[in-house]
């Protein structure tokens, strides 16, 4: 009996042991491949496989953009996937079994890329970078959806565009003193992806007549690294002659550096500095720094200190968008002391605090200037030239050399979102102004009597896009309570900077050519269409001469972007 009880026990052991053995397989991993939106293995990505009971495993894609993670138990895994040059990729509550070997791969996007995303329905100002810190881990394009993780994710059919570029051919002048494009000029721009962690741009303008064509080429270079800065480097060369065998060729050389850090998740950097030689009339050197530091008090409140040297191209920052992109009117500002080059010097300081309220944006800002060697733009036919002026032949304008200006002011902004394709701003600034006692009078006698006077100016414009045409357009207007020689708050880069007076731009897009694989849309700027401000001053031979703010000017023409 005690014989037949231990064989019924040893069987019972033996069917029990093997369907336990089942019960205990290895634990499981969780591999794949990370590529780029064209499907390009990407070797050196992080990887972080985020479990709330075990420690983060920290690994990176090989040469094929393989990763693997193994030794995991049974549980919800997180995976963040990050690489230099592009946006951050997080995969929430996967899930894994006991011994499942699980593949996960990941599609990394560009910023570019990410353009290709829906914007989230009454966001605001959801395009505005100030709200958002530039670091790695929290891109402004990047959005938080509701009751859903943010996950970058490959759309079908899209394809990195590697390269991007825009030709565009513009008729009459800026009118913009001397140094400004000619009546007939060619605006070029070229960008494209360097080793997977870079972007090199080529940016320029050619104009044409006199004895050769003014020429202003601009190459730079950044680089987007893993801890959130965004190096830049940039070289400027500037060539302008004239008819006129009484001025020089200018000749000026520009190197500029700059960089971006973010400390905290709270505070955004931005330094840098300018390094200037010219050659006109004699060689002039000048070193320009620049700095900014944004605290993000909230998501919705900014405070910004900035510091400049120069003043700000306009231009440059809105683009085709915009503006016709005109590299001739940034620096530097240059005007004539007798038969020596004067370059104007400036220091700009600025405390500004800016918050957004659902579709409106308000800003509250202070400021101190001074502005030495002031570049004044006057307008007028000269039948010879003083000391002091500088003609450009192809528009009628002049620059002219003014006093210093130094003040200080306040600038309050509002700009409400009224539509997905229409935005209003009001923009009111006190400050000083250059201003002259004498109107009137032979202008190097006018010119003892210049003085900084206080004035107040308000400007308001209304920019959209018409739905179904296509149509950009900007209209504005900026008013000044008296009579000035250059704007209020000179150094105004906030959401409702405007020109002085009455300005128009329209961007039309034309059905594309079968043969030319570009869009293609037709421009037309018009600066202070009513030819307001103007302030007369006399001219050595006795005509009547005017120095202003803003010259009249209008230009069109068509542009091609690639």
């Amino acid at each position: 009996m005690v014989v037949h009880r231990l064989g019924y026990l040893l069987l019972a052991l033996g069917l029990v042991l093997p369907a336990g053995a089942r019960e205990k397989p290895g634990p499981g991993s969780i591999s794949g491949y990370v590529t780029n939106s064209s499907g390009v293995p990407q070797m050196g990505a992080r990887v972080e496989v985020v479990s709330a009971t075990s420690d983060p495993i920290k690994i990176f894609t090989d040469e094929k953009g393989f990763y693997r993670a193994t030794g995991l138990v049974p549980g919800l895994y997180d995976i963040r996937v990050s690489a230099p040059t592009f946006l951050p990729t997080l995969r929430e509550r996967i899930s894994l079994r006991r011994g499942m070997a699980l593949i996960e791969n990941v599609t990394l996007n560009t910023f570019f890329d990410a353009f290709r995303i829906e914007p989230k329905r009454n966001s605001g100002f959801d395009d505005d970078w100030k709200w958002t810190l530039r670091s790695v881990a929290n891109r402004p394009i990047l959005r938080v959806l509701d009751n859903n993780p943010v996950v970058v994710s490959k759309s079908e059919g899209s394809q990195q565009n590697q390269l991007k570029g825009s030709l565009s051919f513009l008729a009459g002048s800026s009118s913009a003193g001397y140094g400004a494009t000619p009546d007939m000029s060619t605006g070029f721009s070229l960008e494209h992806s360097l080793f997977s962690s870079g972007t090199l741009a080529l940016n320029g303008n050619v104009g044409y007549g006199g004895r050769s064509p003014s020429t202003v080429v601009r190459a730079s270079y950044s680089i987007e690294t893993a801890c959130g800065s965004h190096p830049e480097i940039a070289l400027t060369v500037r060539r302008f002659a004239t008819p006129d065998p009484n001025l020089h060729t200018l000749q000026a050389l520009e190197l500029s550096a700059s960089d971006g850090v973010t400390l905290g998740d709270v505070l955004d950097l931005e330094f840098g500095s300018e390094l200037q030689t010219i050659q006109f009339m004699g060689r002039e050197n000048a070193f320009r720094p620049f700095a900014s530091a944004d605290l993000h008090l909230s998501p919705n409140t900014v405070l910004e200190y900035s510091y400049r040297t120069t003043r700000p191209s306009t231009r440059l920052s809105k683009g085709f968008d915009s503006s016709p992109l005109d590299l001739s009117e940034t620096n530097p500002r240059l005007s004539r002391a007798g038969f020596s080059t004067v370059v104007e010097n400036a220091h700009h300081h600025e405390v500004s605090l800016s918050r957004r309220m659902g579709a409106n944006s308000v800003q509250f800002a202070a400021f101190s200037d001074r502005v030495a060697n002031t570049a004044l733009l006057g307008v007028g036919a000269l039948s010879s030239a003083g000391d002091d002026i500088l003609p450009d032949i192809y528009s009628g304008t002049f620059t002219y050399g003014g006093a210093e200006l130094k003040t200080q002011g306040m600038r309050a902004v509002f700009e409400h979102k009224l539509d997905a394709n229409l935005t209003a701003s009001l923009d009111y600034a006190y400050g000083g102004v250059l201003d002259v006692n004498k109107p009137g009078e032979v202008l190097d006698a006018a010119k003892a009597s210049f003085r900084t006077a206080q004035r107040h100016a308000l400007g308001g414009k209304l920019s959209g896009k018409l739905p179904r045409a296509g149509t950009r357009w900007i209209a504005s207007y900026r008013w000044t309570s008296g009579q000035a020689l250059t704007p209020v708050d000179l150094f105004d880069q906030s959401p409702g900077q405007v020109d002085p007076y009455l300005n128009v731009f329209l961007r039309q897009p034309v059905p594309s050519l079968g043969f030319l694989p570009a869009h293609m849309a037709l421009l037309v700027e018009i600066r202070n269409l009513l030819a307001q401000g103007y302030v007369p001053v006399l001219g050595e031979d006795g005509h009547t001469l005017y120095l202003v703010q803003s010259a009249r000017s209008l230009r069109g023409g068509v542009a091609f972007n690639f």
